[in-house]
């Protein structure tokens, strides 16, 4: 892995597939002395997670009123901001990030400046009400957690957003120790492992070179005890981090090839956000991972169905995902003109260009199996060209070594 890259699939980890960083916080009354604006961010959070963005903003914003001076709040308005820039660039899929930026800096698409302007606006005003509670109460954790969780949510947008991995790295630091002290004062604080362990986690998955340079900078790593606290914080009940720790696990899990593990996951985040189609659509996509193609084209298949009867926004190349999917997984079940017609469909429905780079590659394929070298040929170059362009080296190295030798 490159040595800056860790730095914005930590992040992303934590705030994938639609979760938010939220400070875990009693009921009853907020720090500010006010009615505590917990229940209607808790339902804004619940309105997130399953794709009803305008909803969540709505009781998000009902929460801000209620308390000015919650700082999860704003953390969880600014996040809402920065998942609707990701839904927009059709970066909101495992998938996505299992390949991920590899370029210190790398170019992206500009976000809408409304969106952009939220995010800054509610991340400057939770680090405030963070900073003051801390100078207020210096030995209050729960301050230290939020400013924490402020500062790793503007880690997470440099990276991801901005495309900015060293800026982000002083950051991500800053936001690393502050957790690690929550965690010092308060080693029950499972909430506080969920950044911790996950920088752990990577940091102990490279190389030796880079875990020297990783410590060097002030990371800590270990791998297994890096997904044990992450874990951990998967199965703290009653935290508002529960649900970020549980989508962190999907990827890792993907990651560590632990599929059914990822796939049990996913069967609870299904019951408890039926509304969020993209569940389906990992659900599928891992159980092809997992090599079981009949289960991922059921799955994507009924994703397919109920795509058709939702009328809310569609994340960008959203419906070429779904295609591309399911013909890969009807190309390993050996259904082959099925197969054709879905990954047709993939490529004509734009979005991403590395999800075009698969599609084709998949065509390729099909070409190869029936024969036609020279329409194989073509669409393996079709697949390394847009590949190189959308920084997706796995595929176009396929499409380069089928171009040598046919697909069989």
């Amino acid at each position: 892995m490159h040595p800056l890259r860790f730095v914005a699939l930590a992040f992303v980890v934590i705030l994938a597939l639609g979760a938010v960083l939220n400070a875990l916080q009693p009921a009853g009354t907020s720090p500010s002395g006010v009615e505590d604006a917990g229940p209607l961010r808790n339902l804004g959070l619940e309105a997130a997670y399953n794709l009803d963005y305008d909803r969540a903003r709505d009781l998000l914003l009902r929460a801000e009123r209620t308390d000015p001076n919650d700082a999860a709040t704003e953390r969880a308005l600014a996040s809402l901001a920065w998942i609707q820039i990701q839904f927009a660039r059709g970066a909101m899929t495992v998938e996505h990030y299992l390949g991920g930026f590899t370029r210190a800096q790398v170019a992206l698409q500009a976000p809408a400046p409304e969106l952009a302007a939220r995010f800054r606006q509610h991340t400057a005003k939770a680090l405030t009400i963070a900073n003051a509670r801390s100078r207020a109460r210096p030995d209050d954790i729960d301050a230290v957690y939020d400013y924490g969780a402020a500062v790793g949510l503007q880690a997470s947008y440099t990276a991801t957003v901005d495309g900015r991995f060293l800026a982000a790295m002083r950051a991500a630091r800053t936001a690393y120790d502050a957790h690690g002290r929550v965690l010092a004062a308060d080693p029950a604080r499972k909430d506080a492992g969920l950044v911790v362990g996950t920088y752990r986690y990577l940091v102990g998955s490279m190389s030796l070179p880079l875990r020297v340079l990783a410590y060097i900078v002030g990371f800590g790593g270990d791998k297994d005890l890096g997904l044990r606290m992450i874990e951990e914080a998967a199965s703290y009940a009653g935290s508002a981090t529960q649900p970020e720790a549980r989508f962190a696990l999907l990827l890792l899990y993907n990651r560590e090839r632990r599929y059914d593990d990822a796939l049990a996951l996913l069967a609870r985040l299904r019951t408890v956000y039926p509304r969020n189609r993209l569940l389906w659509l990992e659900a599928g996509a891992t159980a092809l991972r997992a090599g079981n193609a009949a289960d991922a084209e059921r799955f994507l298949s009924d994703g397919i169905a109920g795509l058709a009867r939702d009328d809310r926004p569609r994340m960008f190349g959203e419906e070429a995902l779904w295609y591309l999917k399911r013909g890969q997984a009807r190309l390993a079940l050996g259904r082959r003109a099925e197969a054709a017609g879905d990954l047709g469909q993939s490529v004509t429905r734009g979005g991403r260009l590395w999800v075009q780079a698969r599609a084709h590659l998949a065509l390729g394929q099909l070409a190869d199996l029936a024969g036609d070298r020279q329409a194989a040929l073509r669409e393996y170059a079709l697949a390394i060209s847009l590949a190189d362009r959308d920084n997706d080296p796995g595929t176009a190295a396929a499409a380069r070594q089928y171009t040598k030798a046919a697909y069989r």
